[in-house]
């Protein structure tokens, strides 16, 4: 335990303790159910759903599971932007004993297969127009079941008539699939299923509910195992620190996509927690945003960077109504100081940024909403939150304004990876969580970032690791050597750029090189630039340093600003 000099800046009303019950996360849908059963918990396109019918949705996708032989702690992987299904899922699997395994619909087939493979998932969930893909891999993953549903089913009428040709338009095809052998059709669980309560066991410090893929420099991705302890700890902190926010009033605006961890905390979980409403959004559109908050204020606002920049660079922002919103948490990469103060002059609401990890439910620190800000400062830790900053040498503590690695404990710290004892072992230190980010404390307890030990790219809030895409690089026969980085861009804060070097004789061009990473890669991963060099920076053991490349941007950056 440290002195936590940070709790000295708490207002009042945050306490520096909380208390956490020994509660599974789907006991907070079971409570919204009894005590709000006729209010509204989601809306979607036009589509309301009430904490009843979520909650009986939810038991009823929970039995089906149970039929298909799914048991306490087996793998059920969600494969859905945000949409209704989405959340029904997500707690039904819960109830069911599972292990909900989040994963991003943008995935090629490549990742698909390896992240079914490495969780062991016996059964997907996943949209219409996914299910090619799906097919393409199932025999190379345990998967024994596959659940398809499609945005039409939850929009209302006369959207879900014309939906199927609008994505048929946009994706040049559509998909029937029929309930029947190992597929089946979300409506038809819906429609047959019974909504009966199931009573399974669950030991909330120990049992997992989540396993989020996240990946590093170093290897694979990995299965980063959350615990119904981890995620309800993190979810009573964050409205610990909302305290202006009331029961049963809030609306959630949920544009994050809940396949990321930040969004299913701060909107799938949290609105749930505080009986709100969330507003869900299958992907971030500028004015589809805009219209959005015009016309059904929400009140809370978490997002990326990048999201409130694009809103603010929409040349009819004047035209829309943003006076709803009271607090906007901004996390996944840097905030602008800038785009905080005009985002504020705006809606009349605060913006604050926040900073987490995967390993951390995600948030470990956040400046206040309603109290002391410091500019360029991540804030302090949450309560029940200790952080330092070590020296990466020997593990020492360092005292304020030093710079080291930031490390964390606390109660929403992952129990560890999946499968993955040795690399579970090299991230603690002494019981601390060593995050791979350098950064430092002032006098006050705030603290800072500067510089992220791993090389990953934060692109947009979506996390690239240069490792995953230099390997799909490294597979293309015209290449003999290449090293990914991030560059900065003024709009997504980080963008990927390629530096290859050809093999003797062999010629590739920028267009088929973007096709060819567009076949193995998802689309914010893909390079938006390449640049050919005749060779690459080493050490003198011939390792390709990859830093003296960022520098270099860097400083053409400098140059650029300074003509």
């Amino acid at each position: 335990m440290t002195d936590k000099v940070w709790l000295s800046q708490y207002p009042e009303e945050i306490p520096h303790s909380l208390t956490y019950e020994d509660i599974p996360v789907q006991s907070l849908l079971t409570r919204g159910y009894e005590k709000y059963p006729n209010k509204i918990s989601v809306h979607f396109m036009g589509r309301d759903l009430t904490f009843k019918e979520v909650y009986e949705s939810s038991l009823k996708f929970a039995n089906y599971l149970r039929r298909l032989g799914v048991e306490k702690g087996d793998r059920v992987a969600i494969m859905l932007p945000n949409c209704p299904q989405a959340v029904i899922a997500y707690y039904g699997v819960l109830y069911a004993g599972g292990i909900v395994v989040q994963t991003n619909p943008l995935y090629t087939e490549r990742e698909l297969q390896y992240q079914m493979e490495d969780s062991g998932a016996k059964v997907i969930l996943a949209l219409d127009i996914l299910y090619p893909r799906i097919t393409k891999v199932l025999k190379r993953t345990k998967i024994e079941n596959v659940i398809i549903t499609a945005v039409k089913d939850y929009l209302p009428f006369p959207k879900n008539l014309i939906y199927p040709f609008i994505q048929k338009r946009q994706y040049g095809f559509s998909v029937k699939v029929e309930h029947k052998g190992i597929t089946h059709l979300f409506t038809e669980i819906m429609r047959t299923q019974e909504a009966t309560p199931i009573n399974v066991p669950f030991n909330s410090e120990e049992d997992i509910a989540l396993l989020q893929y996240t990946g590093g420099t170093t290897g694979s991705p990995k299965g980063v195992m959350l615990t119904h302890r981890n995620l309800v700890a993190n979810t009573k902190m964050c409205d610990a620190w909302m305290y202006k926010c009331k029961d049963g009033e809030e609306v959630f605006l949920g544009v994050l996509p809940f396949f990321h961890v930040y969004g299913m905390t701060t909107v799938l979980i949290l609105s749930v927690m505080k009986y709100g409403k969330m507003v869900l959004l299958p992907k971030f559109d500028i004015e589809q945003t805009l219209k959005t908050i015009d016309k059904h204020k929400p009140t809370l606002f978490p997002g990326a960077p990048t999201m409130y920049i694009g809103l603010l660079n929409h040349p009819d922002i004047g035209k829309y109504d943003l006076s709803s919103i009271k607090a906007c948490l901004s996390g996944s990469a840097p905030l602008p100081v800038e785009v905080q103060e005009k985002f504020e002059a705006i809606t009349g609401g605060k913006l604050v940024e926040g900073y987490g990890l995967t390993e951390t439910s995600p948030v470990t620190h956040v400046n206040f909403i309603w109290g002391n800000r410091v500019k360029g400062s991540i804030g302090v830790p949450w309560p029940d939150t200790d952080a330092v900053i070590l020296r990466s040498s020997d593990g020492t503590i360092l005292p304020p304004g030093e710079i080291g690695e930031i490390a964390i404990k606390g109660p929403q710290v992952m129990k560890g990876y999946w499968n993955r004892p040795e690399d579970t072992a090299m991230t603690f230190v002494d019981g601390w969580f060593l995050t791979g980010d350098l950064g430092y404390m002032d006098d006050d307890g705030y603290f800072y970032v500067v510089d992220r030990k791993k090389d990953m790219i934060i692109a947009g809030g979506f996390n690239i690791y240069p490792r995953e895409v230099e390997e799909v690089l490294y597979e293309h026969d015209a290449i003999q050597e290449c090293v990914v980085a991030g560059i900065p861009d003024p709009y997504r804060g980080e963008t990927v750029k390629a530096y290859i070097v050809l093999k003797e004789g062999k010629s590739v061009t920028e267009a088929e090189l973007n096709k060819y990473c567009r076949q193995n890669l998802a689309a914010f991963k893909v390079p938006r630039y390449y640049e050919f060099r005749k060779e690459l920076p080493k050490t003198a053991v011939g390792k390709i340093l990859r830093r003296t490349l960022v520098e270099e941007e860097k400083q053409k950056n400098l140059e650029l600003q300074a003509k």
